[in-house]
């Protein structure tokens, strides 16, 4: 079953395009990573998928529902973001214990206990946490609401590497026990993808790919030789990623399609990409690497 379907999906401020013309569909019950740079269009997204925002065209169904606007929608997902704020009457006990009026899932145990972990102090305000102990708070809820739709942006602004480490496992066991649909947004990839099924990468407001994560693993192939020799051997090959090339030696990356054997017969090395490299190369910028602006003085 598709939770969610986005069809030519626009979202237009004034003459810029924040989402493009987007296709894609997430099935019940994964996880999937919204991966991609800051200003590609990920937040906007999720908010519409979420029900905040309106789309400018296209189409979007969540739950076979338009999300705008729609109280299904609203009781069957939960947005976590680094924003999300709850009233300042209510410590943090307290608003885990109304939150069970909100959420028909809730599970009182697990929140309770993981503010016990995260040493949170229940008689503390949301208002007087550090950024960092913010979003942990926020996680607690996302997990705890164990809603159908679940939606980290950002989830792990302002932890710790330890803190985020515990967010993942935390995320996953609970997915084990509780499936459904998870959206998380992450420029920490590498971290994530242990835990993740899918990516969806987006770039400028399009959708560059959607893969499996394992499939994402087999992308693309680095090829390291003399330069001449390897060049001879791209006519047929998309490449994805030029780098280190010089006169004597380069380094290409190029979706790996092909038989490997034939290359390493000319001499030339075949190594792997990365998950995180491959989506910094798809969605790299056309004016060159970093490199090239100190080049240029």
């Amino acid at each position: 079953m598709k939770v969610i379907e986005c069809e030519r999906l626009v979202k237009a401020y004034c003459s810029m395009k924040a989402l493009d013309q987007i296709n894609f569909s997430i099935e019940e019950n994964t996880i999937t990573g919204l991966i991609g740079r800051n200003g590609a269009g990920k937040t906007t997204l999720l908010k519409i998928i979420a029900g905040f925002w309106r789309g400018t065209e296209g189409e979007v169904k969540v739950f076979n529902r338009s999300p705008f606007n729609n109280l299904e929608v609203s009781m069957n997902s939960i947005f976590v973001d680094d924003m999300m704020s709850f009233t300042y009457t209510l410590n943090l006990g307290e608003i885990l214990d109304e939150a069970k009026a909100f959420y028909p899932n809730w599970d009182e145990e697990i929140a309770f206990a993981l503010l016990e972990y995260f040493n949170f102090n229940p008689k503390q305000t949301h208002q007087s946490l550090s950024k960092g102990k913010r979003s942990t708070f926020n996680m607690i809820v996302g997990l705890a609401a164990k809603c159908p739709l679940t939606i980290f942006d950002e989830p792990t602004t302002g932890m710790d590497a330890a803190v985020r480490k515990d967010f993942y496992r935390a995320l996953l066991k609970d997915y084990l026990i509780a499936p459904r649909t998870i959206i998380i947004s992450s420029h920490h990839l590498d971290e994530l993808e242990d835990i993740l099924e899918d990516i969806l990468l987006v770039d400028e407001g399009k959708k560059v790919l959607q893969l499996p994560v394992d499939e994402l693993k087999e992308y693309a192939v680095t090829l390291s030789g003399r330069t001449a020799v390897v060049m001879q051997t791209l006519q047929d090959k998309e490449v994805i990623y030029k780098r280190d090339v010089n006169i004597d030696n380069c380094s290409v990356v190029v979706r790996n399609n092909f038989s490997h054997e034939e290359v390493k017969r000319l001499g030339i090395q075949v190594s792997p990409v990365t998950p995180t490299d491959i989506c910094v190369y798809l969605t790299n910028q056309t004016k060159g690497a970093i490199d090239d602006v100190f080049n240029k003085s």
